[in-house]
């Protein structure tokens, strides 16, 4: 089936690499826009954060289960697309409203089975959250503007805003496939543009927030999957346990395991820091020199990427060094 939203070609929020091209057709003027993205970019505005939950959510006892713990067993109420407070444990009453037809998801089942795939998703899982500080009421109006331009009369949707946690965030469940019978495929494409709006959204309210690439802030390191990132904070991630075994084995061996990615994570630092340097002459040459000024700061104190090895071995190294002596005062 045809997918639902129609994005433009997928690019970069800011495209900062795109300014040191050269030749007839290179940028030669900045938008305001892209002046006041530059602007929250370089000054550090809090950054939105657009996130898709693990899977789960292929059959109507999980995706029940979902919703029940969004809405903390029934102690917080849901607002679904038509504004309704729904409260109470209405997991089962929900998916009935959005016609989830379970003899429908078994027979997809047992063709996806046959074809070796696991069986389509029925409701995409999403969260939507800021900073610890953020207005919560303004995150969940943010969302629910959001959701109203993008989902309204297309895809049957729930939201509710948790509080239990520093970041106040917004948990939204998406109906996959809309009432005129298209699924959507959620893509790097779309997931840049509800951020961008959320980040829209919440400026509109007041609230400063930036929606920018990871690499343009200087930052190298991909988010860790929810589950995996839980479980570090618990400590009980047998992923980065034996990430961190085999970089100690390394250092025991006085091996550094190698990253392929090292030299893409080099040629991506080089391209930004060149693509600053150029927008920062563009904004001089357009009259904004205190923001060029302010562009080039940013610039030169973009640090060195890390990957994920090499910060587990410098943190190792730093556990593992032993203590300075102290010399006694007598």
């Amino acid at each position: 089936m045809a997918k639902t939203f129609r994005l433009p070609k997928e690019q970069p929020l800011l495209d900062i690499a795109s300014y040191t091209r050269g030749g007839p057709g290179a940028a030669n003027r900045l938008t305001p826009e892209q002046v006041e993205q530059i602007r929250r970019t370089v000054h550090r505005a809090p950054e939105a954060v657009v996130k898709v939950l693990p899977r789960s959510s292929n059959d109507l006892k999980a995706v029940g289960k979902h919703l029940d713990y969004i809405g903390r067993q029934g102690h917080l109420a849901l607002e679904s697309d038509d504004g309704q407070q729904l409260h109470g444990r209405i997991g089962k009453e929900l998916l009935e409203d959005w016609d989830l037809d379970i003899d429908d998801v078994r027979r997809q089942g047992s063709l996806s089975a046959a074809n070796g795939r696991n069986p389509p998703k029925l409701v995409h899982k999403l969260m939507f959250s800021m900073p610890p500080g953020t207005p919560p009421q303004k995150v969940l109006s943010a969302v629910r503007n959001l959701a109203r331009e993008e989902f309204y009369g297309q895809h049957r949707y729930a939201l509710v805003l948790h509080t239990d946690e520093p970041h106040p965030h917004v948990h939204l469940v998406l109906k996959a496939v809309s009432e005129q019978g298209e699924r959507l495929n959620i893509k790097k494409a779309t997931l840049r543009h509800w951020r961008s709006q959320f980040a829209h959204h919440l400026r509109g309210l007041g609230v400063a927030a930036n929606a920018t690439e990871r690499a343009v802030r200087g930052e190298n390191r991909s988010a860790k999957k929810d589950g995996i990132f839980r479980a570090s904070i618990r400590g009980e991630s047998t992923y980065m346990r034996a990430r961190a075994e085999a970089v100690a084995a390394g250092l025991s061996n006085r091996i550094m395991p190698g990253d392929l990615g090292k030299r893409a994570q080099l040629e991506t630092r080089a391209s930004v820091f060149r693509g600053w340097h150029a927008a920062a002459d563009i904004l001089s040459a357009q009259g904004d020199k205190r923001l060029a000024a302010d562009v080039v700061r940013f610039a030169d104190s973009l640090v060195r990427p890390l990957t994920d090895r090499e910060l587990l071995a410098r943190n190792l190294r730093a556990v593992s060094r032993p203590p300075p002596r102290q010399t006694k005062v007598i």
